[in-house]
């Protein structure tokens, strides 16, 4: 009598985690926009089955929310960490958040194009949109507390803060471009430096002479 074929051990799947999925789709969303997020094309670049994604979330819907909401939460702590860490000099307070502004983006490009999807997706979808304001709102406000440190001018703070955000916004395009030079990072900051921040900056009073 043979005796039974022991069965074959299947090779251990990797216990892929909530992140991981989300990582995926974030990737996903970087190359081909939030239209090429695919369940089936994911669990295929993960190296797994379809099941392993309805392990952590219910549906493609889910995975989206899950996804915009690790966004959010990470760009309001990122927020959160620009405002309390501030310089004495407003100037330089101004130059470092410009810093960190750029770097954001010319350092982690994919986060870049990620946002510059989800702006596209807010244009048809009004729970993003309403997203994008509360994201866009508080950078406002941080931007136009450190203009107001500099400047003084409640006014003027608001007004500087407006096209400080749009130099960014369009600093985030330029750095965006597959084929943007080495250098372009600090020629952005120079130019949006010196025209917003250091030219806000009033003029030394010349010293009197000293009597004899």
């Amino acid at each position: 009598m043979n005796k039974a074929t022991p069965a074959r051990k299947r090779p251990d799947m990797p216990r892929l985690t909530r992140d991981d999925w989300l990582d995926a789709a974030f990737k996903a969303v970087v190359e081909g926009g939030f239209d090429n997020v695919r369940v089936l094309v994911l669990a295929e670049t993960l190296g797994v089955t379809r099941g392993s994604f309805y392990w952590h979330f219910s549906d493609h819907a889910a995975l989206i929310t899950a996804l915009l909401a690790r966004w959010l939460e990470r760009e309001v702590a990122l927020n959160q960490t620009l405002q309390l860490v501030a310089l004495p000099d407003p100037q330089a307070d101004l130059e470092q958040l410009l810093e960190a502004a750029l770097a954001h983006a010319g350092a982690d490009l994919e986060n870049m194009r990620f946002e510059l999807a989800l702006r596209g997706l807010g244009r048809r979808d009004p729970a993003v949109a309403n997203m994008l304001v509360e994201v866009d709102d508080a950078r406002m406000t941080l931007f136009e507390s450190k203009f107001l440190r500099l400047t003084g001018n409640p006014e003027t703070a608001g007004e500087l803060a407006v096209l400080f955000y749009l130099a960014i916004v369009g600093g985030y395009q330029a750095l965006s471009r597959p084929k943007s030079p080495p250098q372009a990072k600090e020629f952005l900051m120079g130019i949006i430096s010196k025209y917003l921040i250091d030219q806000q900056i009033p003029p030394t009073p010349p010293r009197r002479p000293k009597r004899p």
